[in-house]
């Protein structure tokens, strides 16, 4: 789908139209952050099974994780994933949360390559048994590359490497950026105003190239074209920062809602989220920054692609905003 914001117009594509769409001279910034197969289960010493998510792991070694049915657990206790890997509960935090020391110590990435799995979505079902090893390459985008998020940056995986190299040969440049999805981008607002909502950190990282390539485009009139509201997250959390847009790194909560501004991001390419989460809220500021009118204009955008029958969420359909 294809919405251009000057009017509100609604339009029909495919995603291989995209070359046709975007301009010589544009800019795509993608996000390429590696899904980690962070899904684990481990066993108590009573046998009782402890469902896992691993989150991140911190600069000493230790990891944050989620854990369910750990109600009884107390810290020090040893969890078991086989019999060369298990985790120690250090610290017990909020719905869920522990902060856990690997058994023996060994990067997370390591140990979850033998004992985890692809953390998909809920609601992805399959008739048949999990196919992880087919997971851990489709649910990933053709230009992931560095390992730590816990879901996928959805937009990306619309993109192929013959679909780059076409926009490359039309002129539409790309460059890349990191920021490591975690499981809150997908809680749904609960608080009564949305500046009493408390937004996750996720790590994000704008590499010196990337503030390189982005100022030679806006300085020629390009267009920055965010891939995924995490790109976009990226770019707007950089472009807070004092002084003119330079690398940087660390750990970002921005929460853009109407009528927020956007001071990097000319077009989006998104995909259709679920309701009531700070995804479309994003989204409907983008429609029309510094106004409460986008709201209206992305459940028009919304209401059409129900009755046209669109794909929504992970492995739906996509967007694209400008």
């Amino acid at each position: 789908m294809r919405v251009q914001r000057a009017g509100g117009l609604v339009s029909d594509r495919m995603f291989g139209d995209l070359p046709s769409i975007l301009r010589a001279g544009d800019l795509l910034v993608l996000n390429d952050t590696r899904v980690v197969p962070a899904k684990f289960w481990a066993r108590r010493a009573t046998g009782g099974r402890i469902d896992g998510l691993f989150l991140h792991e911190r600069a000493d070694g230790a990891w944050d994780v989620l854990l369910r049915s750990a109600g009884r657990c107390r810290v020090g206790e040893r969890l078991v994933f086989d019999e060369r890997f298990g985790i120690i509960l250090e610290s017990r935090g909020q719905k869920g949360q522990w902060r856990v020391r690997p058994d023996p110590q060994a990067p997370a990435a390591d140990i979850l390559d033998v004992v985890g799995v692809t953390p998909l979505p809920p609601y992805i079902r399959r008739p048949g048994p999990m196919a992880d090893q087919d997971d851990r390459q489709s649910y990933q985008t053709v230009f992931a590359s560095t390992p730590g998020a816990v879901a996928a940056p959805t937009a990306g995986l619309h993109f192929t490497e013959s679909l780059l190299g076409d926009l490359e040969s039309r002129g539409v440049g790309s460059t890349r950026v990191t920021l490591h999805v975690g499981m809150g981008t997908f809680a749904p607002v609960k608080a009564a105003s949305l500046a009493e909502h408390h937004m996750h950190s996720e790590w994000y990282n704008l590499p010196p190239s990337a503030a390189a390539d982005i100022e030679r485009t806006r300085a020629a009139g390009g267009r920055i074209v965010a891939v995924g509201t995490t790109a976009v997250r990226v770019l707007e959390s950089a472009a807070r920062n004092d002084g003119p847009l330079a690398a940087c790194s660390g750990w970002t909560d921005i929460f853009i809602y109407p009528p927020g501004e956007f001071a990097l991001v000319d077009a989006l390419i998104t995909n259709f989220h679920l309701p009531a989460s700070t995804l479309i809220m994003l989204v409907a500021a983008f429609c029309t920054p510094g106004s409460t009118d986008g709201i209206e204009m992305i459940l028009n955008a919304y209401r059409q692609a129900v009755g046209r029958e669109y794909r929504f969420f992970s492995y739906g359909d996509a967007m694209i905003i400008e």
